[in-house]
């Protein structure tokens, strides 16, 4: 996991419309960078609709809220579509950021073991800094947690 108050990597990563995003261009405001395992899965669905649900407050409080998988941007359309996330979902088929922002480990899952992304969400301030990185989050909790950072 990356330090807080090292400064955020930059990445270029399609969005679930096919747009092309990065970190840079959401200097000045606050970035919740949040990666997830996989779209349309129990905990997934959960931590999205979670941010959904608060996301007028992030907006409020000046930041927007990135949710990073591998899935396509196929897959996160139809995820964002399905639930009405209101957010950027970015595609990172390639590990670009996910391995940029250490979250792409070693997994122990009943006790088969395997590489995949650790739940994990990073707040990165107005300059590109990280404030708080936070690993093996509990989906549902993270949201709220991540509000009350703000």
């Amino acid at each position: 996991m990356l330090e807080v108050g090292t400064k955020a990597p930059d990445f270029t990563l399609p969005d679930q419309n096919g747009d092309i995003h990065t970190l840079e261009e959401y200097r000045g405001k606050k970035v919740i960078l949040y990666f997830y395992p996989k779209d349309n899965t129990a905990g997934c669905t959960k931590q999205a609709c979670g941010f959904a649900e608060r996301y007028p407050q992030f907006l409020e409080k000046g930041a927007v809220v990135l949710g990073v998988s591998k899935d396509s941007v196929k897959s996160h359309k139809n995820f964002e579509t399905k639930y009405t996330l209101p957010f950027t979902l970015l595609s990172d088929p390639d590990r670009q950021a996910i391995e940029a922002y250490d979250v792409w480990k070693e997994k122990k899952n009943y006790g088969k073991v395997s590489m995949g992304i650790v739940r994990t969400t990073y707040l990165i301030d107005e300059n590109g800094i990280i404030v708080k990185a936070m690993d093996k989050v509990k989906a549902a909790d993270n949201p709220q947690q991540m509000l009350e950072e703000l």
